[in-house]
């Protein structure tokens, strides 16, 4: 969809509505850490930072937020929700140095007559003494209509009697909520358009929530329809389902309506972050822009397609939002995942050596999801410092440790072309392994080398899900020598190198015998 170019004002409410979500109370200071990222590195239009009467923080909060505004040239950008309560609101926005007030009015016949008991002539009547009062304030004077959706649908007279009341009054914007989320695309579009027709004289905002999964597609109807400010929110907070993603709406005003934004898209993941940690809502991995994975190929035939041409790419380029592209390693890796990430790395591997660090990639990936970048030098390093001396292989292996209780151990290997089973128990699952891994070699006269060091570390990446990289140094009758272990779990990664060690051990113990 595209069309002719206009210049779309976003308003992100994160601050106000995004605070209405379940278990979300940003503090003083990180409300004012998330207003000045989103002024000063998004760059939005305009934000609503709090409801007015909420509480002493929260005036100091607004205060706060309104004194860096002004110094630093973003006076004026920032609003605050106020009641119809003629001067309480107003006074409370005065005090925290305010300039613009969101009134809060009734946009349904419902909502007047159920929860407020009065007529539309008398609901007018208070408001307007509470816009008088804040336009002799100096303030600047916003209209929310509440449930605007439900009382354009149920009872349009009352909606377009309050707007031809309110139409002279000095109101900035008329803003429009989907309060409930019940509108679809052709709704918004309809009901919009025909308020854009009747009054083109005025200033309409559409405010959408997400309770049907499209809050994004709503936007895009309401400015197909001619509205030419949109609310939204980071990380699609809000009430219930949340409001409109700024991320999404962003993205799809500017690349399917081509519509012209002021906002930087290179510090929405920075600030999604921001806001993700200050409000301890986690956002889903695979949320479009700001998710972990977005921008992360799995299938090798993905990355075969972007290696041979780009054939997988989009608009949608990570280095658009200060992000890169990464390809997953997994089972369901190819050769070109694996030499992409290699070229992130700066590392050459011949062809021989790529196809083994595949195939324990894809072997290790039936046992861990995906295998990141960071685990990647732990697989290279194992796989060129192994031989294929596989003298003694392990085929199965259950290991159970309890806390105040000693672990047990029970395996399966195939020594010399025949199997053993045995068992141990020790203080630890790595020693009841290798208890039981005595058993069977004391059947060859064979002994475990002295263990000197054990040292255990995962990637830099600190992921809880990393790969394990142990490496034990031995003590071979004074010859000192290192193994290493890889795997998804520290005390298997412990049992490969150990393995290891005995399959030299048994490899050399040949040759001597052949000479």
């Amino acid at each position: 969809m595209s069309g002719a170019s206009r210049t779309i004002q976003l308003m992100d409410t994160t601050l106000r509505d995004g605070e209405q979500t379940q278990g979300v109370s940003f503090t003083p200071a990180e409300k004012v850490s998330i207003a000045k990222a989103l002024l000063q590195s998004l760059r939005v239009d305009r934000i609503e930072v709090a409801s007015a009467r909420v509480s002493q923080g929260e005036k100091e909060a607004v205060a706060s937020i309104n004194e860096w505004a002004r110094q630093e040239g973003f006076d004026g950008k920032t609003e605050v929700l106020g009641f119809v309560d003629h001067t309480r609101s107003v006074d409370w926005i005065m005090e925290a140095g305010g300039k613009v007030i969101n009134l809060l009015t009734k946009g349904s016949e419902k909502h007047c007559r159920e929860q407020l008991g009065k007529t539309l002539e008398q609901h007018t009547a208070d408001i307007f003494k509470t816009i008088d009062y804040a336009l002799q304030k100096g303030l600047k004077v916003n209209v929310y209509l509440e449930d605007w959706s439900n009382g354009y649908h149920d009872n349009p007279t009352y909606v377009f009697g309050l707007v031809d009341n309110l139409r002279h009054a000095g109101i900035s914007h008329f803003m429009l909520p989907d309060t409930l989320g019940v509108l679809s695309p052709e709704e918004v579009y309809a009901s919009l358009k025909d308020m854009c027709s009747r009054y083109p004289e005025l200033q309409f905002d559409f405010h959408p929530h997400n309770d049907y999964g499209l809050a994004t597609a709503n936007v895009m109807a309401a400015v197909k329809a001619g509205v030419s400010s949109v609310h939204c929110t980071i990380n699609c907070l809000g009430e219930r389902a949340g409001n409109a993603s700024l991320a999404e709406v962003a993205v799809v005003l500017r690349d399917k309506m081509n519509m012209n934004l002021a906002i930087d898209e290179s510090h929405i993941v920075a600030i999604s972050n921001m806001v993700e940690t200050f409000s301890g809502k986690r956002v889903a991995a695979n949320a479009p822009i700001i998710g972990a994975d977005v921008f992360t190929q799995t299938a090798g035939i993905h990355a075969d397609g972007d290696q041979k041409g780009g054939l997988y790419k989009s608009k949608l380029g990570p280095e658009r939002f200060s992000r890169t592209h990464s390809y997953a390693l997994g089972k369901m890796s190819g050769k070109a995942s694996l030499k992409k990430n290699l070229e992130q790395l700066e590392l050459e591997l011949s062809d021989e050596d790529q196809k083994k660090v595949l195939e324990q990639i894809v072997r290790l990936g039936d046992s861990k999801q995906t295998i990141t970048s960071d685990d990647l030098p732990f697989i290279i390093a194992d796989v060129l410092a192994s031989k294929d001396y596989q003298h003694i292989k392990l085929l199965n292996c259950s290991i159970t440790s309890g806390f105040n209780l000693e672990s047990t151990a029970s395996i399966r290997v195939n020594l010399n072309g025949k199997d053993h089973v045995a068992s141990g128990i020790g203080n630890g699952g790595f020693d009841a392994f290798i208890h039981a891994i005595e058993k069977v070699l004391a059947d060859f006269d064979v002994l475990l080398p002295d263990l000197l060091d054990y040292e255990v570390r995962i990637p830099k990446g600190g992921h809880t899900n990393a790969l394990t990289e142990c490496v034990i140094t031995w003590n071979c009758g004074g010859d000192i020598r290192k193994t290493r272990g890889v795997h998804a779990n520290q005390v298997f990664a412990a049992i490969l190198a150990t393995l290891r060690i005995l399959n030299i051990q048994l490899h050399e113990s040949k040759l001597t015998t052949a000479d």
